[in-house]
């Protein structure tokens, strides 16, 4: 799988040990030039140890949750790429409890929705004319709390964006079917990130950055190109 002459945009891809950092870097080893965005000034780090591997990258800070900026960031982007996208990945994110319904509060739920949902939201809106000119792909950063019969209780406001997600992702993959833009979702379990082990430890059964990684290259492929409104689970 090669993405040579390709821009792909990277979203989320601020913090080292990250599930961002390893998927961008598997873009950047098959040739795309790679854009790495976050909302502050880390994710520079994050471009310039691809750079110093060889690799083509920029870094872009955002506030992701603010129409304006994103809107900025998008029509930047284009202007450096020929209006060329060929990937848009929506990494940007975070988890939190938000404890019981009945207990939970109000700015943690417009919190998980905000930082999960709305950022892929107003990502996608205005990339999505970048994309259908490069006829790219989109990969959405759903979870497994997401899906049939998984067990949320207390994290009902995480669970909620990241099931937005896939229903953002299959309208998407619909509305876009004849422009020639696949829109796709990847649920995985606990990846084994830094944030994670720090919280979790070392014994929790995780996903490999690596093999999330995988799974994104290949629904951005040409191997995928009958790929679109799906939801990948990772266990």
């Amino acid at each position: 799988m090669r993405f040579d002459e390709q821009t792909v945009v990277l979203t989320g891809v601020g913090r080292q040990g990250q599930v961002g950092e390893v998927v961008a870097r598997a873009f950047a080893e098959r040739g795309a030039t790679v854009v790495v965005v976050d909302r502050d000034q880390q994710v520079e780090a994050r471009a310039v140890a691809l750079r110093e591997a060889g690799f083509v990258a920029r870094a872009k800070v955002c506030d992701l949750t603010n129409e304006t900026q994103v809107a900025n960031l998008a029509r930047e982007v284009g202007a450096e790429s020929d209006g060329q996208i060929g990937a848009l990945i929506n990494l940007a994110g975070g988890f939190a409890l938000s404890g019981p319904v009945a207990e939970s509060k109000l700015e943690e739920w417009q919190r998980q929705i905000t930082i999960n949902l709305t950022t892929a939201y107003l990502a996608t809106r205005a990339f999505l004319p970048a994309l259908r000119k490069g006829r790219g792909s989109i990969v959405y950063f759903s979870s497994a709390s997401a899906l049939p019969g998984s067990r949320i209780a207390k994290t009902a406001a995480y669970a909620a964006a990241k099931s937005g997600l896939v229903a953002l992702m299959r309208a998407v993959a619909e509305e876009e079917r004849d422009t020639g833009v696949r829109a796709n979702a990847v649920a995985p379990t606990s990846i084994r990130t830094a944030s994670n082990i720090d919280s979790m430890g070392q014994k929790v059964r995780y996903v490999e950055r690596e093999q999330v990684a995988d799974v994104v290259l290949y629904l951005c492929s040409p191997q995928a190109s009958a790929v679109t409104g799906q939801v990948m689970e990772l266990k």
